[in-house]
């Protein structure tokens, strides 16, 4: 939906990956498994990578990083944005017709944001840890369809993050469940060192 960025924060070149470069629909994936402790307690790992790729020109002079790119100049860009959690979540409801959890999410992030011509080349990268609130609100309509909420989200200050879920659960039997639904990710900071805020659906 957007992807804007202006690093270094206060003196940097303000451009969009999404705009001003133009990105491709891109597939991920993502990986979590977990385990239930008795009925109420639920541990996870989640491996979620992202990497999106842009290429475009700008009609005017980017300063990014401590480089500078000329306008229209053939611009290839990559955004990676990796995630890293371990969750603890407790269902503090937990009834026939509806199922409430919350707790923490410890995130790691591992991002880049690289732009490049060919020939000069700025990549700007950030290692740094997240607390998240997750949280999980599941509505069953019968005992094989149910109404899905789940993800992590948190606002502070120094910025925001939220990795949403909403969908419709469908369980032939007990053991498997089909989910089909919309996610979407959202967040970005804003200091002197960067200016990132991007929306994935």
């Amino acid at each position: 939906s957007y992807n804007d960025i202006r690093i270094p924060g206060d003196t940097g070149t303000m451009f969009s990956l999404t705009d001003g470069l133009e990105s491709k629909v891109e597939p991920f994936f993502r990986l979590r498994v977990g385990m239930t402790l008795g009925r109420r307690h639920t541990l996870s790992l989640l491996y979620a990578p992202l990497t999106v790729k842009s290429s475009g020109t700008l009609p005017y002079i980017l300063q990014y990083f401590g480089e500078t790119f000329a306008a229209g100049t053939q611009l290839d860009a990559t955004y990676k944005f990796n995630s890293y959690r371990i969750s603890w979540r407790y269902e503090l409801v937990d009834r026939e017709k509806l199922r409430f959890g919350v707790g923490l999410s410890f995130k790691i992030r591992d991002a880049a944001i690289k732009v490049t011509d060919g020939t000069d080349t700025a990549e700007k990268t950030n290692v740094g840890f997240v607390p998240l609130i997750n949280f999980r609100l599941e509505y069953l309509l019968s005992s094989k369809w149910s109404l899905l909420l789940e993800g992590d989200a948190l606002a502070a200050p120094q910025g925001r993050a939220e990795d949403v879920l909403v969908a419709v659960v469908f369980k032939p039997v007990s053991s498997l469940a089909v989910r089909l639904g919309y996610r979407f990710l959202e967040g970005g900071a804003d200091n002197d060192e960067v200016y990132t805020f991007s929306m994935f659906h």
